[in-house]
């Protein structure tokens, strides 16, 4: 398997250089990331169970897509790319916030990431690339916020914490 590199940055976004992706996990390394959330055309969100096999947070639920972007790619051009190597479907996106979080996520390793947060609409039924994702579904979200809070370990950290920026954000855009 070929080494991966994530994009050190700053607190502001500014980028630092690169480092292998596993040691920036184990040294909790400030680094760009992304996160896609798809909506369907009955506002369901869809979300992706990550395969178990994933070097950390495997077998939880998240949004559609999280990932990193290559040193010197836009964000958005590589969150499309991800949606397809993962879900295996393309649909427009378009960035709704960014946010900072550190968290360990077991193992010794520390999700430290400056995330880019992406809004997509599409119906179209994804075609996971079994690698990446173990299973998928749509939810509701009043259903998704009772589930995260009740059963808040079957969820991945960053989406936990996006989730309530996620709902605010879709909220406001109801009451526009």
């Amino acid at each position: 398997m070929p080494v991966e590199y994530v994009l050190l940055v700053n607190k502001n976004d500014q980028p630092l250089g690169t480092m292998e992706k596993i040691t920036a996990h184990e040294k909790g390394e400030l680094h760009r990331a992304f996160s896609v959330f798809v909506f369907n055309n009955k506002g369901e969100l869809l979300l992706q169970k990550r395969a178990s096999e994933k070097y950390h947070s495997g077998g939880l639920w998240t949004n559609t897509v999280c990932s990193h972007p290559k040193a010197g790619e836009d964000v958005a051009a590589s969150a499309k790319r991800r949606m397809m190597e993962e879900m295996g479907f393309e649909c427009d996106i378009s960035k709704a916030f960014t946010f900072i979080y550190k968290s360990n996520v077991g193992d010794g390793l520390t999700e430290h990431e400056f995330d880019h947060v992406f809004f997509g609409y599409s119906d179209t039924e994804p075609d996971p690339n079994p690698e990446e994702v173990e299973d998928w579904k749509y939810v509701d979200m009043d259903w998704l916020i009772k589930d995260v809070k009740d059963n808040s370990d079957h969820y991945t950290v960053w989406f936990r914490i996006a989730l309530k920026e996620v709902n605010q954000h879709i909220e406001s855009r109801k009451m526009a």
